[in-house]
Formats: structure tokens, C-alpha cells, sequence
């Protein structure tokens, strides 16, 4: 037994066994109907009829017609959620054997790894303490690669770095940005000197720091014609990385050069452009990086063998099948790949998490579906927690944090994560056992496996149910969501009719000097302030 393992765990079905969907509908309408002919038997019967009691029968029938509207809400509900689950693997950690394997100098240098990676320690994550300086939605978090150091980016155009284990800001400065800073991350061997920043403003900035915690500078690189909500680090280059904008245009963008921005490809779905919201390098093959956008498409490419006179030029893309003739605005928020590039997790709006196999060929269906969260209000991220990839983490609009078991798709951890309600910012610690979030509230909050005993999942079920039905009431009601663009142009108009702000004081030196490619937008601006519009 798995001392370190809870047994409080979330379970739909009596015995965990996955069950076909038409059998559930079958068991939900005969315990209905069950019901239904009890009612009719204990309903009273009398002999003369007076008006008074036939209004007050009536009035019974309408109650129990509701109550049975809500017994097949409740039943169709616990089917939803208790579909495509399997069982929970047993403990691939065992606390004791490990710690005395260690001791003796056996198998010491895979310690931590499967640390991380055990579900007991998942299972008794709580909050350990915040990190405040930001005055705005905090949108990115990013941890150096030895893990010492922490930088966040926010709606308050600053850059924080933190050394976060004692809590203290090192360095703040200003991005350089008109609009809210979306992504902020220390490219790989770079010594922590060089940072890439995105935002709404459509500029692609670099900043670079000093030993002596300074910024002595940030530069834009690249000008995407709406808002860049993501970068994609290339694992081994301190000089190069990908940028994709809501322009539908993905940049390599190479420091080495005069002109470090190159448009790789402009993503199309047929003739349209399809603007992006998230794309991310595989870490094995770094040659292939994957986007999602405005559409419900995962699209691969491949670096040396993009041509857009065939097939746009996708490598190959995928796209859960119920969704490939939806009539419903999908988009996709965010997607990763794993630690070994073999799989991608893409987070859609307002449906689930999808688990693809990312060598798998053109057009498969997804694996594992990951349920019970709730992503509308925000472009929320998701991210894979372990060291091997072996749970899923999200926020949620309902301002709580899920991790699923990767393998199960079931809740192993369920924490509230944002007082003001969306939590959108996930980032594992690359080495230890914890991670670092962030949402509408405007500090950072650290998490670490302290807790005396695994977490209960308590309101858990009440919670899931309540995304769902909020979910499918917004599906009804709501048609296409407003197109960022439109927001784009009247912010433009608005800052057009007001004085100009007057410079923060941060950074040494902070130009606007462009190094961008021929192909990057004229406009140097982008809308003003948005508060909240995290990516």
C-alpha cells in the first residue's frame, strides 16, 4: 500500500468501471420510470371531485412533472460525467522503499523525478503562500530553468522577477508594451539574461537583463497585426523562438540576425485565415511546433517543409470527431505538448481538454478527455504536472484548480485557486514537487505537497455539475462571441481621442527601435488597457 496515496477519490460509478453510454441512458430511464409509476401509486385518490382539489391535484402534477424533469437532468448529468473515465493505476511511488532505496545509494538520481510524479504528493497540494507587486491580472508565469527564479507579466505592462522561495521581487521593470502583457519567458541558456515578451499590443519584445538585477533594455523584434498571446521556446536555442498572433502569422524569430522576425507561415483553414491563440514547440522534434486558434483544428507544421500551396502547409492536424462539423464557435485556448513530444493537450472554450497522440496520422481522434472545469470567460491555459507528463492541470472559470490522472481522466486534486473567480496561469515547477498560478486576482499563489492528509474533493461533484449546466445554458443563449479584432478597433479609437500616457520609469532604456521583418504591421501601437483579457 502506497502510504502516501489517498483513497478520497473522485468516482461516478459504484464500482469505477467504465460503462457504454447507451447502457447509463437505459439504467437512468428505467430507475425513471420506476419512479414515475411509484408517484401514480401513492398519489390519493378520492371519490367526489371539487373544484378545489382538482386545482390542488394539478398543482401535484406540475411539482412532480418538474421533479422528473430534474431527476433526468440529475441522471443525464452523472451519464455526462462519469463517460470515458477508466480505473485509477495503482501508486507508481511508494514513500517508504524509496526513502531507504535512497539512503543506501539506490536509484538516488530518480528520487525527485518520481517524487513529483506520485499522486499522493498530487493529492496533498495546498497553497502555500503569494507573491504581490502587480497591480493588474496577472497573465504569465515562467520559471528559469533551474527553477530559482520566477517571472510574471501583467495588465500593469510590468515584468516581475522573483526569486520565489523567499518571497522577494529581484527585478521589475517595464515591458515596453502598450497593452497587457501576455507571455514573459527566459529563453534556455541564456543565463537568465535574456527574456521574450508578447501582448495584446501585437509587439514581440526582448528584454535584456543584467547580473547586477537590472533591465538594461527592451527592443521590439516583431509586430503582429492583432494580439500575440503566445510564444514557443525552441528547448536548446538561448537566441531563437517561435510568436503567434491573432493575425493568423507564425514568426521564427532568430536574435542572431539584423532582422530577427521571419514569417514562417500564415495559418488558413481553405482560404481563411485562422487567427492563433497558443502554439508550442515539440521538445523532440524541434523542428515541428503545433498551433491552435479560431477554429477547432490542432494544426502541426513542419519547419523545413512548409509550403502553403499544399495543404496550406500542414504537416497534419486533429480534432476531437464530434466537433469536425460542429456548428458551435470551438476555439482553441491553449496547447502542450508532453515532456517526451509524443503527446498534445489542447484546451478548448467552453467544451473539454482533449489528449491527442501527436504521431499519430493526419485526422486521428483524441485519446483522453478531461472534464469537469470551466473555460469561457478567459483564454485560459492548461499544461501537463510531472515530470512525465502524468496529470493535467487547468483553471477554471468557476476560480477552482483541477488536476486530472492522465491515464484514468479522472479528478485526483481539486483546489480553489482565485478569489476573483478565473484562474488561468499554471506553471509546474520544473524540478520540485509544486507550481505557481495565477489568475483575475493580482498576486501569485505558490503550491507545495504540504498537507497532512490527501485531499477529500470536497463539493467537487456540486461544482462540475454547476460548469456543466452553465456551460449548456450558455450554448443556448449566446451566438458568435465578439471578434477581438472589433475590440481591437475601437480600443485603437478610443486611445486616438485621449493624450497619450505619460512613460512609466523602469527599464534603463526602453526603445521601440523595430527589428521586424518586412511582413510585420506598421502600426507600432495596440489598443490601450484591457483589464483581465488574459491569455
Amino acid at each position: 500500500m502506497d502510504s502516501m496515496d489517498g483513497s478520497g477519490l473522485y468516482s461516478l460509478t459504484e464500482d469505477g468501471e467504465r460503462e457504454s453510454e447507451g447502457g447509463r441512458r437505459e439504467r437512468a430511464k428505467e430507475k425513471d420510470g420506476g419512479k414515475r409509476a411509484a408517484r401514480k401509486r401513492n398519489r390519493p385518490s378520492g371519490g367526489t371531485n371539487h373544484s378545489s382539489s382538482s386545482d390542488e391535484d394539478d398543482d401535484e402534477e406540475e411539482d412532480e412533472e418538474q421533479k422528473d424533469e430534474e431527476d433526468d437532468d440529475d441522471e443525464a448529468m452523472e451519464a455526462w460525467l462519469g463517460a470515458e473515465l477508466r480505473d485509477l493505476r495503482g501508486p507508481i511511488w511508494r514513500a517508504v522503499p524509496s526513502l531507504r532505496s535512497r539512503e543506501i545509494g539506490r536509484e538516488s538520481h530518480q528520487f525527485v523525478r518520481r517524487v513529483c510524479g506520485a499522486r499522493g504528493l498530487v493529492q496533498r497540494l495546498e497553497l502555500q503562500g503569494r507573491l504581490e507587486r502587480h497591480t493588474g491580472c496577472v497573465n504569465t508565469l515562467h520559471f528559469n530553468p533551474s527553477g530559482t527564479r520566477l517571472a510574471s507579466g501583467s495588465d500593469d505592462l510590468r515584468v516581475v522577477i522573483w526569486d520565489w522561495a523567499i518571497r522577494r521581487a529581484e527585478l521589475e521593470f517595464d515591458s515596453g508594451h502598450k497593452s497587457n502583457v501576455f507571455q514573459a519567458k527566459f529563453l534556455p541558456h541564456s543565463g537568465d539574461s535574456t527574456l521574450a515578451m508578447c501582448a495584446r499590443d501585437g509587439q514581440i519584445r526582448v528584454a535584456e537583463l543584467s547580473a547586477t538585477q537590472r533591465c538594461k533594455n527592451t527592443k521590439r523584434v516583431a509586430q503582429h497585426k492583432g494580439a500575440a498571446h503566445k510564444l514557443a521556446l525552441e528547448p536548446d536555442s538561448p537566441c531563437s523562438f517561435l510568436s503567434a498572433g491573432e493575425d493568423a502569422v507564425v514568426f521564427g524569430i532568430d536574435l542572431r540576425l539584423d532582422r530577427p522576425a521571419n514569417k514562417l507561415v500564415v495559418v488558413k483553414e481553405g482560404d481563411k485565415k485562422v487567427g492563433l491563440y497558443t502554439i508550442f514547440v515539440n521538445p523532440a522534434k524541434t523542428q515541428q511546433f503545433a498551433v491552435g486558434g479560431r477554429d477547432q483544428y490542432v494544426r502541426i507544421y513542419d519547419q523545413r517543409k512548409i509550403n502553403e500551396n499544399d495543404n496550406n502547409g500542414v504537416l497534419k492536424k486533429f480534432c476531437p470527431s464530434h466537433l469536425v462539423s460542429s456548428e458551435s464557435k470551438t476555439n482553441i485556448t491553449c496547447l502542450v505538448y508532453s515532456h517526451d513530444g509524443t503527446e498534445l493537450l489542447a484546451s478548448y472554450n467552453d467544451e473539454d481538454i482533449y489528449l491527442f497522440d501527436s504521431n499519430h496520422s493526419d485526422g486521428a481522434d483524441y485519446r483522453r478527455r478531461y472534464k469537469g472545469h470551466r473555460n469561457n470567460a478567459t483564454v485560459k491555459g492548461v499544461n501537463f504536472y510531472g515530470p512525465c507528463s502524468e496529470f493535467v492541470v487547468s483553471g477554471s472559470d468557476c476560480g477552482h484548480i483541477y488536476l486530472w490522472d492522465k491515464y484514468s481522466a479522472r479528478i485526483v486534486q481539486f483546489m480553489e485557486g482565485d478569489r476573483g473567480g478565473v484562474v488561468n496561469c499554471l506553471e509546474p515547477h520544473p524540478h520540485l514537487p509544486g507550481m505557481a498560478t495565477s489568475g483575475l486576482d493580482h498576486d501569485i499563489k505558490l503550491w507545495a505537497p504540504t498537507a497532512e492528509n490527501p485531499t477529500g474533493l470536497k463539493g467537487l461533484k456540486e461544482v462540475m455539475k454547476k460548469n456543466k449546466r452553465e456551460r449548456d445554458d450558455d450554448s443556448v443563449r449566446h451566438g458568435d462571441q465578439y471578434d477581438t479584432q472589433l475590440l481591437w478597433f475601437l480600443m485603437r479609437h478610443m486611445r486616438n481621442r485621449r493624450p497619450p500616457r505619460a512613460r512609466r520609469e523602469g527599464a534603463d532604456t526602453d526603445t521601440d527601435e523595430s527589428w521586424s521583418s518586412p511582413d510585420s504591421s506598421e502600426e507600432e501601437g495596440g489598443p490601450d488597457h484591457v483589464q483581465c483579457m488574459s491569455s
